[in-house]
């Protein structure tokens, strides 16, 4: 098997030939490039580059294309800070009250030079890998967390609380769910083999189970819903410790999870092993930027005997990892599970 077969395997609920491996490396895959962030998110060429030199020199199975969290945000007006050697951030909201909603033009992001880099940079890497190495095209924030983008993070959660503005979220979520699905197309039209959202706002370190399924779990489950329909699987990453929302995650109809390393791995084999793919959830700091290579090989076998008996099993680590990550620690990793 190469390694588009090994994850498309895992997510139909068969067995590979070995662990299939998908790392959420952008950042230390430019790093070790040699591109600065400001170059990555700008150049569609430079970002395929790394992530290709990062294939050839760690041997893994599928690439996570991601360059930042505040795209689509940008796109749809938020004022966004671009760092030369960290990613973008929104640094301000689009709407100064939620009931502006009602006044914004119809998203179309498409022809934003910044989401095309990401639907470019997938072009590349399918021309590059044709059928051997599996494309994941995340498309960013999912409705719930592009709203908080939208709103800011910190009104948008006082808004939640007031009944009177429950409407107007609504709509708000609404609008960005027309965004991210415009994504979602762009990506599959590029040659993405799955497309995802990250909403990690929306996990109970920040919002109630309770808030979670009124206002970002119907989005989620439309999104997946909708690459479905685009014949695509779908992807769905919530930071933090997402043990108490797992079966309204699944219940989403997302194919795979991918969990951060606060989530109990075991109570999420439990849920998943027949029901979606797992993703993840070595620490990426703690573990895999800052342990021993003794450390972060322990931790893998640990999470690989976890699951052996099922299939449904990709390895990454929970989050991103980060740029300084050592290359012997991510070896490590790979060595465990192989």
């Amino acid at each position: 098997m190469n390694g588009r077969q090994r994850i498309s395997a895992a997510l139909r609920g068969e067995w590979p030939d070995r662990v299939p491996v998908m790392l959420h490396n952008f950042l230390m895959a430019a790093r070790e490039a040699g591109v600065p962030q400001r170059e990555f998110r700008r150049d569609p060429s430079a970002a395929a580059a790394s992530f290709i030199r990062a294939v050839e020199a760690y041997d893994y199975d599928g690439v996570l294309v991601d360059i930042d969290t505040a795209t689509l945000a940008e796109a749809l007006g938020v004022p966004v800070r671009h760092p030369d050697h960290e990613p973008a951030h929104g640094v301000g909201a689009r709407l100064h009250e939620l009931e502006e909603v009602h006044d914004l033009p119809p998203p179309d992001i498409g022809r934003h030079p910044r989401v095309q880099v990401w639907v470019e940079a997938v072009r590349l890497l399918r021309a590059h890998f044709r059928d051997e190495v599996f494309i994941r095209g995340n498309c960013d924030q999912a409705p719930f967390s592009l709203a908080g983008l939208m709103r800011g993070q910190a009104d948008w959660l006082v808004d939640l609380l007031d009944p009177e503005k429950h409407a107007a979220a609504l709509a708000l979520l609404d609008y960005c769910e027309g965004a991210v699905a415009q994504f979602l197309g762009l990506m599959t039209e590029a040659g993405a083999d799955m497309l995802s959202n990250g909403d990690s706002p929306a996990g109970p370190d920040v919002v109630s189970p309770a808030m979670y399924a009124r206002f970002a779990q119907p989005g989620e489950a439309r999104l997946a819903e909708a690459a479905h329909a685009l014949g695509l699987p779908y992807a769905l990453h919530i930071c933090g410790d997402t043990t108490r929302i797992l079966d309204r995650m699944l219940a989403t109809g997302a194919d795979a999870l991918e969990l951060d390393y606060k989530t109990d791995a075991a109570a999420a084999h439990a849920a998943m092993k027949a029901r979606a793919a797992f993703i993840g959830n070595i620490d990426p700091s703690g573990v895999l930027a800052l342990g021993s290579p003794a450390e972060v090989e322990r931790a893998t076998r640990q999470l690989v005997e976890l699951f052996a008996d099922t299939p449904r099993f990709i390895l990454n680590a929970g989050c991103a990892i980060p740029a300084e990550t050592p290359p012997e620690n991510l070896r490590a990793m790979i060595r465990a599970a192989r």
